[in-house]
């Protein structure tokens, strides 16, 4: 789907990160972990990026979570980091064929901005009586809120600092059990840590769900 998608809120969710709430176009649906295009045009040049959805399910609106290096950040991180209400963007997609469909159990390996669809996947998880973990690397917590949610709600939970091997944190959460996806959302070098580390726990990195940010 081509189309426009306009801002309905933003909120600042961790340390230089934004979640972005959009409302929905007519027609549009998408799963969590799928991932869109948004764009705008700056100083008279298109720009676009990609991100991937943070809301459990897309119903009147829709969420992405952004993260913002401000060392690195190129114009249009800092405009959707500055992006307010009303605010109209295109909208490409949904795409992706790495998102939650109905898994018994969900076990989100994440990293920086992967944890808008760790905690999307969890959420939909358990929202379906399903299980549900999440073991998210980053040092700095983003959508802390939702992950003590996640929590509370009985889904395993491991939070790891930046430096931090993922091996017995992914060891105590793969159970094992049918229906078991293992799901990994972040940069290469998590995603090369994460399929190890499954691996090593007796699983099979290759049957992993993954979208590596590059």
């Amino acid at each position: 789907m081509d189309t426009t998608a306009t801002v309905e809120s933003a909120e600042e969710v961790g340390s230089d990160t934004y979640a972005l709430r959009f409302r929905a176009p007519e027609g549009f649906a998408a799963e969590p972990g799928q991932f869109v295009k948004l764009g705008t045009e700056i100083d008279g040049e298109s720009v676009a990026r990609f991100y991937t959805l943070s809301s459990p399910r897309v119903g009147d609106t829709f969420e992405v979570t952004v993260g913002i290096d401000p060392e690195a950040s190129g114009e249009f991180s800092e405009f959707l980091a500055d992006a307010e209400a009303g605010t109209e963007m295109t909208l490409s997609g949904p795409f992706g064929d790495q998102h939650y469909d109905g898994e018994a159990r969900a076990v989100v390996i994440a990293g920086g901005p992967g944890v808008g669809p760790a905690v999307a996947i969890a959420e939909r998880a358990l929202d379906e009586d399903a299980e549900a973990a999440v073991v998210y690397r980053d040092d700095d917590v983003a959508h802390a809120d939702r992950i003590d949610a996640l929590r509370d709600r009985g889904a395993a939970v491991r939070l790891l600092g930046s430096g931090d091997a993922l091996t017995d944190a992914v060891a105590d959460v793969l159970t094992g059990a049918d229906g078991e996806t293992v799901f990994v959302y972040g940069f290469a070098d998590l995603v090369a840590d994460a399929e190890a580390a499954v691996d090593a726990a007796g699983g099979d990195a290759d049957a992993a769900k993954v979208e590596n940010f590059g």
